[in-house]
């Protein structure tokens, strides 16, 4: 069920380094959240700063960010973006009249824009910004390290609250899993508040979609998502391995049997990149025209 979070402020200072400034768009991301707005953060001390994302255009961000610039007697040397999605990269035109020697930067990018390399470094008085390419959400997903926190820009692969959606689930898992153990200290997420420990939180994030992927399998094989009448059918005699298939929205409905069913569909996507990634591993296989899944493995471990 969507949950409504306490709101943020419009601009907060994180930390020494750190400005947050939202973009002015509230709205649903994913099928559990309903966030304040994407995140933008200003970083820096000196009259040079760093600017990461520029939220979608919404007029409210550029006034707010010509406010934070004047108070803080500072301008945006350089604009690192997370990704393509349009409430991360639409301020652009707005950044650029606002500050117009400003450089942005990012990972496949657009006219009038530099690339971001994977291990790039950017660096301004109190930060130390180090790219890091972490596919998933996106195929241009990049995260960046804060050097002097021992702290992670996240971008949307890991939210303030609730979790996130991706395009490839395989690539998604293995940024989570470099991610985890890239720093020790917080995490600044694209969406929602900052997160103390960025090691737990991503740990956390990957014993999710673990879960998940574990309810696909067991309901292939057992035709429920319970762990234990899933034990209790595995040890009935004549117990028949991949013997029904699934459509993405039946397995719905098993495994979200408690989702509203105007989420079913939402919800839906992300089961058929679950099985995209576990037919890519050979453990499932899908029939065609018939639009249905089965198991193609020996029944695995609970």
């Amino acid at each position: 069920m969507a949950t409504q979070l306490v709101s943020l402020p419009e601009v907060e200072r994180l930390s020494a380094s750190v400005v947050r400034i939202l973009a002015g768009n509230p709205s649903k991301i994913t099928e559990s959240n309903i966030f304040p707005g994407t995140n933008t953060y200003l970083i820096g001390r000196g009259p040079r700063r760093l600017l990461i994302d520029t939220g979608e255009g919404v007029p409210r961000w550029s006034s707010l960010l010509q406010t934070v610039l004047k108070d803080e007697k500072a301008t945006v040397h350089e604009a690192l973006i997370t990704h393509w999605h349009h409430d991360h990269v639409n301020g652009i035109p707005d950044l650029l009249r606002i500050c117009p020697q400003a450089t942005v930067y990012k990972h496949q990018p657009d006219d009038g824009q530099r690339e971001i390399e994977d291990g790039q470094v950017f660096q301004v008085e109190g930060a130390t910004l180090k790219a890091f390419h972490t596919p998933g959400h996106t195929v241009d997903h990049m995260s960046f390290i804060f050097e002097e926190e021992d702290a992670i820009f996240t971008g949307d692969n890991v939210l303030g609250h609730g979790t996130a959606v991706f395009e490839d689930l395989h690539a998604y898992i293995d940024s989570l899993h470099k991610m985890k153990s890239a720093v020790s200290g917080r995490a600044y997420p694209g969406h929602g508040p900052v997160l103390d420990n960025a090691t737990a939180k991503i740990t956390d994030y990957i014993k999710h979609r673990q879960q998940r992927e574990d309810e696909v399998v067991r309901v292939l094989t057992y035709g429920t998502v319970d762990a234990a009448e899933a034990q209790k059918k595995s040890g009935e005699q004549q117990q028949q391995q991949g013997s029904s298939s699934w459509t993405p929205i039946e397995l719905v409905k098993v495994i979200y049997r408690d989702v509203p069913e105007s989420l079913h569909l939402p919800a839906s996507h992300g089961i058929v990149l679950i099985l995209n990634k576990l037919e890519n591993e050979g453990k499932v296989k899908h029939e065609g025209s018939s639009g249905k899944w089965s198991l193609n493995v020996h029944r695995p471990a609970l």
